[in-house]
């Protein structure tokens, strides 16, 4: 691992651990093994830096979905070293997520724009999504997938075990596959409450459009 690949790793943990304030330069490079120097060599500040993990987390999960729907998802030596690098990229975005920093939003938006490039694109594996509105499809669909990350404290107490672990993850990644290869509700109530839905929409004051993505 070169220096700034440690560092980076390094900081996702102290990130995950501290939060944005809570988090220094100094900290991560004692925890590095490095000088601040050389910390701020590669990321001349703090921002930069929980920018750069931002951008690694967003990369790491695009090709660990691309790679999973590309075959990687049955096998399972794959699958060991996949859950390796995605666990300790969720404990991070787990608290990036609610730390209340500018970064927390633009982490999310990336994460949608990722997630409807996916869907729209299409993957081996993948079912083209069944909806006239992608963007919001894309975006409740971020939440769905970072809710359980947020909550996996929860998610950790009510299963029996961390979830966040390799221990506990199949456990969940096995549930949510479950979740989202079944359709839970009938056609027929898809139909009528798609309805009443688009006629609340439709009569609702001001423009209902969705933002531009």
């Amino acid at each position: 691992m070169d220096a700034r690949t440690r560092i980076l790793s390094v900081a996702l943990e102290e990130f995950a651990a501290k939060g944005e304030k809570g988090a220094t330069i100094r900290g991560i490079a004692d925890a590095a093994g490095v000088s601040a120097g050389l910390v701020q060599h590669h990321f001349p500040n703090k921002a930069a830096l929980r920018e750069a993990c931002d951008a690694y987390a967003i990369d790491t999960i695009r090709d660990i979905k691309t790679r999973s729907f590309g075959g990687g998802a049955g096998d399972t030596g794959f699958l060991a070293v996949a859950m390796s690098a995605a666990i300790p990229i969720q404990t991070y975005l787990a608290r990036a997520l609610v730390d209340g920093s500018p970064r927390a939003a633009a982490l999310f938006d990336d994460a949608v724009a990722l997630t409807r490039d996916m869907t729209e694109h299409g993957m081996p594996g993948m079912n083209p999504p069944a909806t006239d509105d992608p963007h919001a499809y894309a975006a409740v669909l971020t939440a769905f997938s970072f809710g359980m990350i947020v909550l996996h404290e929860h998610l950790s107490r009510s299963l029996g075990g961390n979830t966040l672990t390799p221990e506990g993850y199949p456990r969940l990644a096995r549930a949510a596959l479950d979740v989202f290869s079944h359709a839970l509700v009938t056609p027929e109530f898809t139909e009528q409450a798609r309805a009443a839905l688009s006629t609340l929409m439709d009569d609702a004051p001001g423009d209902s459009d969705p933002p531009a993505p």
